[in-house]
């Protein structure tokens, strides 16, 4: 009887050493870029800081380097998932959610590209040619598997499925840097027209439709970007603010501020690695600002910028802060039920 017990006990520890052995990379989240797009977009935001104020640009060229061993190392980690793990990738490609956000890592690209233009200009070269195209494949890959699948149903929808549409809009501000006006029209008229579209159906979907779950909340923030990216995207290509890229601005500037009112319900979520889609919108909001307060000089938006920066920044140390309270409790990169 006590031998039978003590096998009993022995295959019990067996199989719980087993569950805490179960391989993380296996469940490492495609996600995580959101992180690098957050980190670049702080970086691009104090970059305008240090041009406002006249200081050098040493914190922003530390953070651009931080953000760029971070990207590796990201990519390293969902390369060796692809090639240990390719059911568990083709999984997560299949799912109407996480589907969505393999663009992030073109983004952080072409985010790269943007953040070392004044540093490196001919790396920045390099990075945006290979990101532009590369998310080019990644938007014709997704809006095919959204158009043939038959599995997608409204509900399904979420702010993350603007993703893919963020990052063609994002092109023309490194593009027209490195003098492709064309190309630059290309991306921005997809980007445009696709938003466009795109946000029509997601008002119909959350309005007559359930709510976002929970883990999703933070993706709400992501209808930021779109408008304020536009808008930076816009002034560059004309050379010049006019009505349209009044619009897209204050468009921006009203999403950030409902979104504002809002706050009760996203302060009482529960953290999910998707918190980093508060950063990146937010990011694209300040440096927008900066833009509309170096053509127009209005006190307005110089203390906006700097307020709007001061939360980031604080954002930004939070999510860094409860990212490695996961990680270390091993919160993050599990299977879910």
């Amino acid at each position: 009887m006590e031998l039978g017990l003590r096998l009993m006990n022995a295959n019990k520890e067996e199989g719980t050493h087993k569950m805490k052995q179960e391989p993380r990379l296996q469940y490492f989240p495609i996600s995580y870029f959101s992180v690098v797009m957050g980190l670049v977009g702080l970086t691009l935001s104090i970059q305008k800081a240090e041009a406002i104020i006249k200081v050098g640009t040493g914190i922003s060229t530390g953070l651009l380097i931080v953000s760029s061993i971070i990207f590796l190392l990201i990519a390293a980690m969902y390369l060796a998932k692809i090639i240990k793990y390719p059911n568990a990738v083709k999984e997560e490609f299949n799912n109407p959610v996480r589907l969505s956000f393999f663009p992030t890592a073109t983004i952080s690209i072409l985010l790269l590209s943007i953040g070392s233009i004044e540093l490196v200009p001919q790396l920045s070269l390099y990075l945006w040619a290979v990101g532009a195209a590369a998310h080019l494949a990644a938007t014709i890959i997704i809006l095919s598997q959204w158009i043939w699948q038959p599995k997608f149903e409204i509900h399904h929808f979420t702010p993350a499925w603007f993703i893919p549409i963020v990052g063609n809009i994002l092109v023309p501000i490194a593009g027209t840097a490195h003098g492709y006006f064309g190309i630059s029209w290309f991306f921005f008229s997809i980007g445009i027209v696709f938003w466009i579209l795109m946000f029509t159906i997601f008002l119909y979907r959350i309005v007559f439709h359930k709510s976002l779950p929970e883990k999703l909340l933070p993706t709400f923030f992501i209808l930021i970007a779109p408008p304020s990216l536009a808008f930076i995207s816009y002034v560059k290509l004309t050379g010049a603010l006019d009505q349209f890229g009044l619009v897209l601005y204050n468009f921006a500037l009203f999403l950030v501020i409902f979104l504002a009112f809002q706050i009760r319900v996203f302060s009482k979520a529960k953290f999910y690695l998707s918190a980093w889609a508060y950063s990146f919108p937010i990011a694209s909001f300040v440096v927008a600002t900066s833009l509309m307060y170096k053509i127009q000089g209005a006190q307005t938006y110089y203390y906006l910028f700097f307020a709007m920066l001061t939360i980031l920044c604080l954002l930004i140390l939070t999510l860094i802060f409860r990212t490695g309270k996961e990680i270390h409790s091993r919160g993050i990169c599990v299977k879910e039920e």
